[in-house]
């Protein structure tokens, strides 16, 4: 079973060290499998990402670098086909935004979308569209049973239940939410109270001290909807409640699917800024509340634990679940297998030691004053947090211990020391007393980019391919 929510920070739990109670129900699920707290996207942003999950693949070789690109995916057998060889029914229920689609399927109850969904609740939709993907300052008007995670709950159910009981099932829940518009019905909306809300790590004021997009975009929300900032503890309290209505709504799966033996794990395909930085949503750099997920895993032969050393990534998961079922790893995945970790089997530290991440479509990046065509107008409120600006150009991620080195094409660097320095604001790339760290960093990241080079196609040789697609062995 795949569990997965849409723009959900990895500390936004209480398990994650969040001062509320979010989710208990999953945190509690999750105690008895492997929480790892340095999981995180191959990608900022929901397409590449989840292409990234399906295919084991980095947008650099899938080469979905955007949301409107995921027709152009180019890959070998993915998730969907190693699990449907496997003889698996496979059940999907909410958003999709892959390039897979309902015939690949058994059961399809999607696409869910953050505005919209399955037929039959027009009037609701009509009231998230007229939130234009903001904050909601009153309880959502309508019942929980409209909500995308209840019916999402109640399609997966009705696909399991006719689902002869000796077939092996793959059920993939995938939530909209806590994805924007910010919205909840009560009791969600007054269970966490805005005053309550824990301090941002930086606010606005931190803007010009990251440039860029980030000051592209914080300009163009302002022009947008003027002293929309103000509003940041309701952003956060709804979002907080959108958590838990989310945790309900998998406590009611669970109790109706009983016992089976089932591995589960439980992702997002990125983060939230969640006020930080004065934004909203998503859209510029690689901050580590976007890269940085909730990842865990669950189920039959897994050993409780907490993994806090360890860098895994969204690619990891078909070559792990391939060593689960005992499949073959496909030709093409870059992802490393975690199964032998999640066991409490030998494995090469060095393999986990650092984590990589990509972002943009291609071409040289925008400047801070620059104001090409966008696919919205500049007038008027609506506006894509991801556009021709915040996503332009390519920019690579290195992390290793508490070191995060970023690069762009320009040549651009950014090197930040997160045990000092959380929210990434005292950029050292050039402090001559850091010289020797950004040059093994460097060589960390050359690697990285090295190692994602695509395998495919694949022509008369014989590649040599290491177990778990691994790249170092077990000391």
């Amino acid at each position: 079973m795949l569990i997965m929510t849409d723009q959900q920070r990895a500390d936004w739990t209480a398990a994650g060290g969040f001062p509320l109670d979010t989710m208990p129900f999953l945190d509690g699920l999750m105690d008895t499998g492997v929480r790892f707290r340095r999981g995180y996207t191959t990608s900022p942003l929901c397409v590449p990402a989840r292409v990234s999950l399906l295919t084991g693949r980095y947008p650099s070789a899938h080469r979905v670098r955007q949301n409107s690109a995921a027709r152009h995916v180019l890959r070998g057998a993915d998730l969907v086909d190693v699990l449907r060889d496997a003889g698996y029914a496979l059940h999907l229920a909410g958003k999709t935004h892959f390039y897979r689609q309902a015939a690949d399927f058994d059961t399809f109850a999607a696409p869910y979308w953050h505005d919209r969904g399955p037929a039959g609740h027009e009037g609701f939709e009509r009231w998230l569209e007229g939130l234009d993907h903001s904050v909601g300052h009153e309880p959502t008007p309508f019942p929980l049973e409209r909500q995308s995670p209840y019916r999402i709950v109640s399609d997966a159910i009705s696909a399991i239940e006719q689902t002869p009981a000796d077939r092996p099932v793959f059920t993939w829940l995938s939530f909209p939410e806590p994805h924007n518009p910010y919205q909840v019905p009560e009791p969600y909306f007054s269970l966490f109270d805005p005053d309550d809300m824990p301090e941002r790590l930086a606010g606005p004021e931190a803007i010009e001290r990251k440039g860029g997009t980030y000051t592209w975009l914080r300009d163009l929300i302002e022009e947008k909807r003027p002293g929309y900032d103000a509003e940041w503890r309701r952003y956060r309290a709804n979002y907080c409640g959108m958590l838990r209505l989310i945790d309900d709504q998998l406590r009611r799966f669970f109790a109706h699917v009983g016992e089976r033996e089932t591995l589960v794990f439980f992702v997002a395909d990125h983060g939230d800024y969640t006020g930080d930085y004065g934004l909203q949503r998503k859209g510029a750099g690689m901050a580590e509340r976007l890269m940085r997920i909730p990842f865990a895993v669950t189920g039959p032969g897994v050993r409780a634990t907490v993994n806090g050393a360890d860098f895994v990534s969204l690619a990891d998961l078909l070559p792990t679940i391939c060593d689960a079922i005992g499949a073959e790893i496909p030709a093409g995945v870059q992802g490393r297998s975690l199964w032998p970790m999640l066991t409490g089997e030998p494995y090469p530290a060095e393999e986990f030691a650092t984590g990589y991440g990509e972002r943009g479509f291609g071409g040289l990046s925008y400047g801070a004053g620059e104001r090409p065509p966008l696919h919205f107008p500049y007038e008027g409120r609506t506006f894509d947090e991801l556009n021709t600006v915040t996503q332009s150009g390519t920019t690579v991620m290195l992390r290793r211990a508490e070191w995060k080195l970023l690069l762009d094409e320009r040549g651009t660097g950014e090197l930040y020391d997160l045990a000092t320095d959380p929210a990434e604001l005292d950029n050292r790339y050039d402090d001559p007393a850091l010289a020797g760290v950004r040059a093994a960093l460097t060589t960390d990241l050359a690697r990285w980019m090295i190692r994602v080079r695509d395998d495919l196609p694949q022509g008369a040789y014989t590649l040599k391919r290491a177990p778990h697609n691994w790249h170092h062995t077990p000391d």
